[in-house]
């Protein structure tokens, strides 16, 4: 790799939160050239931490990353964070255009959608699709987007790592868990609480994946949140990002 560091060490910041963020992480330190500093954005009470140096809360920011770019000498950035984390990729390109920092988004493939699939835009998109394909929902779609339905008279199942903040809907259970699942433990949750409707974001990748098996399985609609728009063409693998950045600055 490249560096514009007297030292010959080359900083790199990686915006994680996901597997392939930590996965780059641990890849990118084992260059003996590179420093790299992780950062999350500290929503998650304990997080599962990347290799390396990791940073926690935000920039204050587009212009307060842009001052942190060039405090901290970066010379690339990496935005590996979820692609429904929409602040915060806006904020880096902006970021980064102000700084002349090079950017390079690295996000998982979407699923491809299948039959009987309801695509919606949003999660409000959604909440409105819901009271005429079921009466039992499973919110797969995080903590942060269950005020979207609080309006629903509808019994939901919400599985997150941490609590939900309110406004929440009148009938809601909430399963504190960690994944991954498997395609067994999500087929025994759909008809443990006999499931209806499973509400995800399109996440992609293979991680989160055995839901979506398990609801086709017991024909159980989906409907699925489509991702926004990226503002760049994005690696799709944690291999093509480190081959990127080898040939970058």
């Amino acid at each position: 790799m490249h560096s514009s560091d007297a030292t010959g060490v080359r900083r790199i910041l990686v915006l994680g939160g996901t597997g392939e963020a930590r996965d780059l992480a641990a890849r990118l330190g084992d260059d003996a050239g590179v420093h790299v500093i992780s950062s999350l954005a500290g929503r998650v009470r304990d997080p599962k931490l990347p290799a390396g140096e990791v940073r926690v809360g935000g920039f204050g920011g587009a212009d307060g990353l842009a001052a942190w770019l060039r405090e901290h000498r970066i010379d690339a950035v990496v935005d590996a964070t979820h692609p429904f984390a929409r602040v915060i990729t806006a904020n880096a390109a902006r970021a980064c255009a102000l700084a002349g920092t090079p950017l390079l988004v690295l996000r998982r493939p979407a699923w491809e959608a299948e039959p009987g699939w309801h695509l919606v835009g949003s999660l409000d998109e959604a909440a409105a699709a819901l009271p005429g394909l079921g009466e039992r929902i499973f919110l797969s779609t995080g903590r942060q987007g269950v005020g979207r339905f609080a309006h629903l008279d509808l019994r939901f199942l919400l599985r997150a790592v941490d609590p939900p903040d309110p406004p929440l809907p009148p009938h809601l259970t909430t399963l504190l868990a960690r994944g991954p699942f498997t395609f067994d433990d999500e087929v025994a949750l759909l008809r443990e609480h006999r499931i209806d409707v499973l509400v995800t974001k399109n996440s992609g990748g293979p991680m989160t994946r055995a839901k979506l098996d398990a609801a086709r399985e017991l024909g159980v609609a989906v409907v699925v949140v489509q991702r926004p728009p990226e503002p760049r063409v994005p690696a799709t693998t944690v291999e093509e990002a480190l081959e990127r950045l080898r040939h970058a600055g």
